[in-house]
């Protein structure tokens, strides 16, 4: 038995199903997954995922992020039909949800809340077991595909130890392998990084970045922010069960106060300082040969211009954006390592 979801079937018809665009937000038929209230509501009357509305753009990563116990792996599951919502609605690649499962989780590659294989077998004979249940799949190509997904991964030399031996980092590969054992238009990674080393983590990533580039989306769940934040092209931010924002990554840093730092010689920096308050910039701040200011609307290249046309030194000029945890933490007031 598998906690990775690899699902077999026929390819489905398009789902009859659809939400009207919303304004600012891609077509239905641009969405790999989308969300409509999404939510759940356990016996206890905890809420963990309040009225969501995802929206994940074919052929984007999407990082979908937030502190453990924000409600990401929640929503993966009703997403994957593996939960029901107590209110609201799910489509994937067009399909209702639970309801066009058996024809759209095909299409579909999943790694949820961490792999669970059959501990006696090995982690070839595990896979070719996962292939031989695709009744989609061709059994005459299925050595070749296992082989494959293990060489992605980075297990080919460990392909004939038993499950049981596997460390974290390895059970983890192999749950990634499963689903890459099929092209998939969509694949759905619930903390993929888990266990993993700086190296197999680095790997995940490139692997991310390829299977993007070759068209597959990809919905990448995680605490570790700083590091999907590398790989992404969209994000959404969860907290406490609610979507606090989402869209292209670069808009999402760039709706933070930026600086800008800017370095001339010592006998120049008050005349550079009086460059900036001339420009507007404001909360200009020295330290040594070195100024920092908010940026606010004006371009830097109109900074960089005005100090050289004043006739006085530019030895360098940096803007910095805040990052998606400064965001985070801004809107929250929390940090992200921060659980319910």
């Amino acid at each position: 038995m598998t906690g990775t979801t690899v699902a077999t079937g026929t390819a489905p018809a398009a789902s009859s199903d659809q939400l009207p665009a919303a304004g600012g937000v891609p077509g239905d038929h641009d969405l790999a997954v989308r969300t409509d209230g999404l939510t759940k509501r356990f016996r206890s009357g905890q809420v963990a995922v309040d009225g969501l509305g995802l929206h994940v753009p074919r052929g984007s990563v999407y990082g979908f992020l937030g502190p453990n116990g924000s409600g990401k792996t929640t929503t993966i599951r009703m997403l994957l039909g593996l939960v029901r919502p107590t209110s609201g609605r799910a489509w994937l690649l067009d399909g209702a949800m639970p309801e066009a499962g058996a024809t759209v989780l095909p299409r579909v590659g999943a790694l949820v809340e961490g792999p669970a294989f059959h501990p006696y077998l090995t982690g070839r004979a595990n896979l070719v077991r996962l292939d031989a249940s695709d009744a989609t799949a061709d059994p005459r190509t299925s050595r070749r595909r296992t082989e494959d997904a293990l060489e992605r991964v980075g297990l080919s030399a460990a392909a004939a130890k038993p499950y049981r031996q596997y460390s974290l980092g390895m059970k983890q590969r192999l749950g990634l392998a499963a689903a890459l054992l099929r092209p998939r238009e969509l694949l759905v990674l619930d903390e993929p990084t888990n266990g993993l080393d700086p190296q197999g983590t680095r790997e995940v990533r490139h692997l991310v970045r390829e299977l993007a580039d070759a068209g597959t989306t990809v919905l990448v769940s995680s605490h570790l922010l700083a590091e999907i934040e590398q790989v992404c092209t969209h994000i959404g931010i969860m907290s406490r069960g609610r979507l606090l924002l989402q869209g292209e990554r670069q808009a999402l840093t760039d709706r933070g106060t930026a600086h800008v730092g800017v370095t001339t010689s010592l006998a120049h920096v008050g005349a550079v300082a009086e460059v900036l308050t001339g420009l507007g910039l404001t909360e200009v701040t020295t330290d040594g040969p070195t100024l920092r200011a908010l940026l606010a609307s004006t371009p830097p290249e109109k900074i960089s211009a005005a100090i050289v046309h004043a006739g006085l030194d530019l030895v360098g000029l940096e803007v910095t954006r805040p990052s998606l945890e400064q965001v985070f933490v801004a809107l929250t007031g929390e940090g992200f390592d921060v659980a319910r």
